[in-house]
């Protein structure tokens, strides 16, 4: 038995007014989400656990099986991870946003203006230059994501992720996270942290990059924004849980998602043309997958761009993202393994919903489906957020769906 598992971040949703109170899962053209429904098994799962922040790194590690109580370190270690830096016991590791604000410091959006990865390496090489010490280093990633990390910094600073706080106030975001170290440990990092951050602003909107991005009119990527740190953390490989699974891959745009491949055992595929966006190579990332299948047990697919046309409060680019999940990655992958002499799972859903609305993650169960050529099928016919409550799987907790989808289905 073969298994891939296709995610399309951030893709389930709320009723959305615009769309006359259906989701963007409800209003799309699916017909080969809809062809897995209508073939396999279905149900809702709850990704996020009680008390942890919505967000991908939370998200699919549950996924995986991880109990994110025991394992969970904040995404900075995993993105860590992802570029090749093995962490120190003590490092403390966090991700590192260009951001893009306006003259007032109100953060206009998450991405530095859709910053390149070439024009990002730049930026971060430039910061770390003046900025970087003994005890501070910037590491460059993928476009706007990079990796700050600190040697003997303290985590809980209470950083927030800059995508949930479009339209808000730097400095006051800055204070409330001031106010809660006030007193604490981790009020020499706080401080430290709070420095870094203003000093950014100044070098980077005098960098040439920016200067040219503003008189072309472009958003200037003028700010950085650290968020969820941690330390090394606990995680064994898939493998260990599921001794079938001898060989796995990660095919993703995302450093995040690298991470957790990592530490899960899952080699990296790197696809030319993946960005994260919605101009992602997605017909390069299912041949991946395709490929992969040949020689690994487990194929994990990752798409980030339903999530950031949902940051962006796009409606019509999340329905776009979503249909070319549908027609460039799920068909070619469905038709191809219909044909594999070996028999292939299939599993798709999100991670967590991202409000196109509101442009923040939220915490909501998902829908998700298991297919398996020849299996049998329950009585649901579409992919979306409703029609899936009615599935024989019912509603599942975070930890369940791997179980499910790697042992219990019926052969």
């Amino acid at each position: 038995m073969k298994y891939i598992l296709i995610l399309g971040d951030g893709m389930s949703d709320l009723p959305v007014e615009a769309l006359n109170g259906k989701t963007p899962l409800q209003a799309a053209n699916t017909p080969w989400f809809d062809f897995l429904a209508a073939n396999g098994k279905t149900g809702l799962l709850y990704t996020i656990p009680l008390g942890f922040p919505p967000g991908s790194e939370v998200g699919n590690m549950s996924i995986l099986g991880y109990d994110v109580k025991e394992s969970f370190e904040g995404r900075g270690p995993l993105e860590a991870a992802s570029i090749g830096y093995e962490m120190e016991p003590d490092d403390l590791a966090m991700r590192c946003n260009i951001i893009a604000t306006d003259k007032e410091g109100n953060i206009l959006n998450h991405h530095g203006g859709n910053l390149s990865t070439e024009d990002g390496h730049e930026l971060i090489k430039y910061l770390n230059e003046h900025l970087g010490n003994d005890r501070v280093h910037f590491y460059p990633g993928i476009q706007y994501r990079h990796l700050l990390v600190i040697k003997g910094g303290k985590k809980d600073l209470n950083l927030f992720p800059p995508h949930d706080h479009v339209g808000e106030n730097t400095e006051t975001l800055l204070g409330v996270t001031l106010d809660s170290a006030a007193g604490k440990p981790m009020e020499v990092t706080a401080l430290l942290l709070a420095d870094i951050i203003r000093k950014s602003k100044d070098l980077l909107e005098n960098h040439p990059i920016n200067l040219q991005r503003k008189k072309e009119g472009k958003e200037m990527a003028n700010l950085i924004w650290p968020w969820s740190e941690g330390y090394r953390p606990r995680m064994e490989p898939l493998s260990t849980s599921f001794p079938h699974i001898k060989g796995g891959v990660m095919i993703t745009a995302v450093d995040l998602l690298k991470g957790i491949g990592h530490y899960a055992g899952l080699k990296p595929v790197n696809v030319p043309g993946a960005t994260g966006l919605a101009d992602t190579n997605y017909e390069g990332k299912a041949q991946a997958a395709i490929d992969a299948l040949k020689d690994n047990d487990f194929v994990f697919v990752h798409v980030e761009a339903t999530d950031e046309a949902s940051h962006d409060r796009d409606v019509a680019l999340k329905l776009k993202t979503i249909e070319f999940l549908d027609h460039r990655i799920v068909r070619p992958i469905v038709e191809a393994s219909e044909k594999m002499q070996i028999p292939v799972r299939i599993a798709l859903l999100p991670d967590h919903p991202t409000s196109v609305e509101s442009g923040k993650h939220l915490s909501d169960p998902v829908p998700f489906v298991i297919y398996e050529k020849g299996a049998e099928a329950d009585e649901v016919t579409k992919f979306d957020e409703e029609s899936c409550r009615k599935g024989e799987y019912g509603t599942l907790q975070p930890s369940e769906f791997i179980q499910k989808f790697l042992y219990d289905y019926p052969q």
